[in-house]
């Protein structure tokens, strides 16, 4: 877990408002029960951080349309900054992804600080689309599970 919390500090000044640190989060996660975390690793070394809301309040549907439910958030996610562009996040989201889908989930929304720095493009390449709406000062974002992933394979 200390390994995990490290990695925060890796990232530079602005990648680091765009995402809380992973201590933050791991401690904010012993408090919401519908969050699904975990380390990103790379052999025995911890490479990167992830968070999900597995069953996200979303008020009366004032967000997601019906034919998205059941679906998650990405609620954080991030790469230690020596292993950015190297294909590692996509990775992880693949194995997200495939985790979600089997799981019957239909979409999976995050947001996302847009700016000089901001994970924005990555997102964007990897297949999510602008929901035209704005939260907290963020652009929220969506992936269609039905389609994204389909080539997928599981590393046996």
């Amino acid at each position: 877990m200390r390994e995990v919390c490290k990695l925060s500090g890796t990232l530079t000044p602005g990648q680091s408002k765009c995402v809380a640190s992973n201590a933050f989060s791991i401690a904010e996660a012993h408090f919401h029960p519908e969050a699904w975390y975990r380390a990103i690793v790379l052999g025995d070394t911890p490479i990167g951080f992830l968070m999900v809301n597995i069953s996200p309040d979303d008020e009366e549907g004032a967000l997601v349309p019906a034919e998205d439910y059941p679906f998650a958030f990405l609620w954080r996610f991030m790469i230690a900054k020596s292993y950015q562009k190297k294909g590692y996040g996509k990775k992880a989201l693949d194995l997200l992804v495939d985790k979600l889908r089997k799981e019957g989930y239909r979409a999976l929304y995050s947001s996302c600080h847009l700016g000089k720095v901001s994970p924005y493009r990555f997102y964007l390449s990897y297949g999510f689309t602008d929901t035209g709406v704005f939260e907290d000062g963020e652009e929220v974002i969506r992936l269609d599970l039905k389609n994204a992933g389909a080539n997928l394979k599981m590393d046996s």
